[in-house]
């Protein structure tokens, strides 16, 4: 994990250093936006594993339930998974909406002289991303627990369709003919 932490860190911070310095404050805040996005979804895959059941995926796979099996392997994979999501995926994007953020912050501080104000602009804007991210990750962790068994269910059809497309399209052929 801390291998895969700090490449994917290493990416996205120079990522956000390289491209976001030169866009200014208008792209930075919907890369923010997109940042917390993405931070609250993993979080919110990470909880729902955790507390998902395994019954539910066994029971799904003997109904032939699109998906079931992926979301097994997850559940059965729950630490790493919840790891990664939140661990990994979470913190790396939190760190980089604060990038962001700081981004924002350069960008109008520029035109500005009064050091009182870049401090309340500065206050502002980080106030801000910590707040919607915390609201956001507190609203999505009760819907998580919730609705853990579907939100797994519907990550593994997902991943099924991405990544094992192929397979499920031979397999389709094979049931076919016979």
């Amino acid at each position: 994990m801390f291998i895969i932490s700090l490449c994917l860190s290493s990416l996205f911070s120079l990522f956000s250093q390289t491209i976001l310095s030169h866009l200014g404050a208008v792209i930075a805040g919907f890369t923010i936006a997109l940042f917390i996005f993405i931070s609250v979804v993993f979080d919110m895959i990470g909880i729902a594993v955790a507390s998902a059941d395994e019954d539910f995926f066994k029971n799904k796979i003997k109904e032939n339930v699109q998906g079931s099996e992926v979301a097994l392997r997850l559940k059965k994979n729950s630490e790493k998974v919840c790891s990664f999501c939140a661990d990994v995926v979470g913190d790396i994007c939190g760190i980089l909406s604060g990038a962001a953020g700081a981004c924002i912050i350069l960008s109008l501080a520029k035109n500005i002289s009064n050091p009182s104000v870049v401090v309340l602009i500065s206050t502002l804007v980080s106030s801000l991303i910590a707040g919607l991210t915390i609201l956001f990750k507190a609203l999505m962790k009760e819907h998580a627990i919730k609705n853990s068994n579907k939100i797994i269910l519907r990550l593994g059809k997902f991943i099924e369709k991405i990544f094992f497309y192929k397979r499920n399209k031979n397999y389709k052929k094979t049931v076919d003919k016979d």
